[in-house]
């Protein structure tokens, strides 16, 4: 492990082997990083959340292995209602990006420059975010989605899709993505398919899942699909 200059380490904070930290780095009590991970310059991490109900509970920041946290990042603890924000591993946070309190962050997530994700917040392995993409405050997102730059999440992005507009809307199964994650051509037919009765049928959306869970539930993907309509609570995009 190596540290840079005026960078502070409070007590109670465990850093993996190989991870770097930059200049001017400030690691709280309470956080954890993985091994191999790489903390640029100015990153604040584990820092109190920006959450008028924190009362000062002891919660914690986890951070996987080989993640890199480009310049000026901010992960914050979690609160009482969860006591944890996680990050998992294999992570790209590019600079600016905001991770506010009890955010539950998947494996092989990107998030472009500015992306900013308000408290409670969850997204899937593999998703990726544009630059400057603001996150409502307990909204999900699937994983494999990609979600253009500069656009707004204020509801559930179901997996395996591209999402942009405003409002935001389906713009397609995330194929390019699919494919280089080695999801079979039959496997994504069977998403697109799914998707087309969902968002551009006239079926009513209830319509659509008892289609998808009569037609395709063999097909796991679909499976995940079902799963995560179903569960979400604030709505679907």
């Amino acid at each position: 492990m190596s540290v840079g200059p005026y960078s502070v380490i409070e007590d109670g904070v465990t850093i993996g082997n190989g991870t770097t930290i930059g200049n001017f780095v400030t690691i709280v009590s309470g956080t954890t990083i993985g091994e191999n991970c790489q903390v640029f310059h100015y990153c604040s991490l584990g820092e109190k959340p920006q959450d008028m109900k924190y009362r000062g509970e002891e919660t914690r920041v986890e951070i996987g292995d080989n993640v890199v946290l480009r310049e000026y990042v901010t992960v914050n603890r979690g609160t009482a209602a969860h006591g944890i924000t996680q990050v998992g591993s294999n992570t790209l946070l590019m600079a600016y990006v905001h991770i506010a309190h009890d955010c539950l962050i998947g494996e092989n997530v990107i998030l472009a420059n500015l992306v900013t994700l308000g408290g409670h917040v969850e997204i899937g392995d593999w998703a990726s975010l544009g630059g400057g993409v603001l996150v409502h405050q307990f909204s999900k997102i699937g994983k494999h989605v990609f979600v253009g730059g500069g656009f707004r999440i204020v509801q559930d992005v179901p997996p395996f899709i591209l999402a942009a507009g405003e409002p935001l809307r389906y713009a397609g199964i995330n194929r390019v993505g699919l494919m280089r994650r080695g999801f079979s051509e039959e496997s994504r037919r069977n998403i697109k398919r799914a998707y087309r009765w969902f968002f551009r049928s006239e079926l009513k959306r209830s319509e659509a899942l008892e289609k998808m869970k009569t037609e395709l539930a063999a097909e796991p993907a679909v499976q995940d699909i079902i799963d995560f309509i179903s569960a979400s609570e604030r709505g679907v995009i």
